[in-house]
């Protein structure tokens, strides 16, 4: 596994601090992936995101991880035009970065997961066709959270801090009614792009998540969930800096090698 810091100049969101991921087993023609770290919307960062992103490039990814802005910066909708300004200039660079054939996916992990499905609405609707799926783990989807798995939950972090979150991510209540803000609460799912939704029995966004991929399937996309056995320590294991490989990372990396080749975007 090699990875390497750069700047990526992204024409409207500017120069960009991204990690690029490589595994040591690269197809001829890899998935690109843009990879959007977790935090709850008040943090993250290109480190904590590095568990998640190594297993993309394990699975046969090129891995783009980007560094954004946490949301009493960056608020939506500021923050997802970002990620999409970030996706079109990945796009554009896809032969250099990968190889011109290759398929571009999103991919991200709680608050991350939250802005890679409402990337992949704003990409439906603005009919960027480039984008050949979207990966999500555990994603922030419901800003309501009063699902039973939410509630049931009962871990760190507690529920003020997700609700400060998701108040500093939206700013105000009629924020929440926008389906990219809150794709849990979209009412038109067709036509978006094929969805790896991950979770974990003892996973807060469970629920939400499970619900979302029902109702993606239900609008004709194709979709792929898995619901992992616990103890995950979901989300909070997800950004563990310490040296310890949790049993999960190597399911989610199947996971990922599995969608890449359902989807028609892994060969050799």
């Amino acid at each position: 596994m090699t990875f390497k810091e750069e700047v990526l100049d992204c024409d409207d969101a500017g120069p960009v601090p991204v990690r690029f991921y490589i595994g040591d087993r690269l197809p001829e023609t890899p998935p690109l992936v843009l990879h959007l770290h977790g935090g709850l919307f008040l943090g993250g960062s290109l480190a904590s995101g590095a568990r998640v992103a190594k297993r993309l490039a394990d699975a046969g990814a090129v891995v783009v991880s980007v560094e954004y802005a946490p949301a009493n910066v960056n608020p939506f909708p500021a923050a997802l035009k970002f990620v999409f300004s970030v996706l079109e200039a990945l796009k554009r660079r896809c032969a250099k970065l990968a190889d011109r054939r290759s398929f571009l996916f999103v991919a991200g992990e709680e608050a991350g997961g939250n802005l890679a499905a409402g990337v992949a609405l704003m990409a439906r609707d603005r009919q960027v066709n480039a984008l050949r799926g979207q990966i999500l783990l555990s994603p922030m989807l419901d800003p309501c959270m009063a699902t039973r798995s939410f509630r049931a939950a009962g871990q760190s972090p507690d529920p003020c801090r997700w609700a400060e979150g998701w108040n500093h991510y939206l700013g105000f209540a009629a924020k929440a009614c926008h389906p990219y803000a809150a794709p849990a609460l979209s009412t038109r799912l067709a036509g978006v792009s094929p969805a790896l939704v991950i979770t974990a029995e003892d996973d807060p966004m469970r629920d939400e998540s499970l619900n979302y991929a029902r109702r993606l399937r239900e609008a004709g996309v194709l979709v792929r969930e898995h619901v992992l056995p616990g103890p995950t320590g979901w989300p909070g294991s997800y950004a563990d800096k310490t040296g310890i490989v949790w049993d999960w990372e190597d399911t989610i990396r199947g996971d990922f090698t599995a969608f890449f080749q359902q989807t028609g975007a892994l060969s050799s």
